[in-house]
């Protein structure tokens, strides 16, 4: 696991730099990244983005039956929520989703109990409510939809892969999310990630961007040229940071 003080500096960043960091270390194609194949929706954007290690857990709220033993399953999920090392992430499948939404697992009073046992926020597929509330308690939400009800909401199955917009999730893994969407950080890449993510942003800054910001009053033939060098010197500057930490 990261020390705590490298999971507030990827904090920082919003989920596409982290993004950028990982691309510029990581020995996978870049289509194998684990993220979101479909469209989030962030309903607390103001609270920045969010990181944490994944809890994970399923629910059905239109079965009574699970409901029957709700007393019990509440405390067992709740006992395995604390069990697991923070900051957290509960990632929620919500197995009426997409079509059968009809109630929510979150709101007030799930997200002040969740936040006292260590967790930052959650991504679900299916719905939440009372979302001053959950803002209130310091909760940030990636769901699918707003609902007003919770139906026979009680945990399912808990600490068992799970897919969420059409990603699957592990317990355990190491989760970054924003208003963009969310990105899962293999083990194995994340030991240079705060130092690629602070590189690449700055060599955004010093090349590419850069070259962008110069261009008042020059024509559009120079303009071109800039680009092209900034874009050149970009990709030397990415390689070099490859070779300083033995990655080719």
């Amino acid at each position: 696991m990261l020390d705590y003080s490298d999971l507030l500096k990827l904090k920082r960043w919003n989920t596409p730099t982290i993004y950028n960091g990982w691309e510029a270390i990581t020995a996978k194609d870049r289509l194998e990244v684990k993220c979101n194949r479909s469209e989030t929706r962030d309903f607390m954007p103001q609270m920045g983005s969010m990181i944490g290690y994944a809890v994970t857990v399923t629910f059905e709220p239109s079965c009574k039956e699970h409901h029957k033993d709700g007393m019990r399953r509440w405390s067992e999920y709740r006992h395995y929520v604390a069990s697991v090392p923070g900051p957290k992430i509960v990632v929620l499948q919500d197995l009426d989703a997409p079509d059968n939404i009809i109630g929510s697992f979150w709101g007030e009073v799930c997200s002040n109990m969740h936040r006292a046992l260590g967790c930052v926020g959650t991504i679900t597929d299916g719905a939440i409510r009372d979302v001053d509330e959950m803002t209130n308690a310091g909760f940030k939400a990636l769901a699918r939809r707003l609902c007003v009800g919770h139906a026979y909401s009680v945990p399912v199955t808990w600490g068992v892969p799970v897919e969420v917009f059409g990603c699957q999730i592990k317990p355990g893994e190491l989760i970054h999310a924003d208003k963009h969407g969310f990105l899962v950080l293999p083990e194995e890449d994340q030991q240079h990630l705060v130092e690629a993510a602070s590189y690449m942003d700055e060599n955004e800054c010093l090349t590419t961007i850069g070259a962008a910001r110069r261009s008042a009053g020059k024509s559009y033939e120079q303009i071109l040229k800039d680009l092209d060098d900034a874009n050149k010197t970009f990709a030397e500057n990415t390689q070099s940071f490859r070779k300083r930490l033995g990655l080719v």
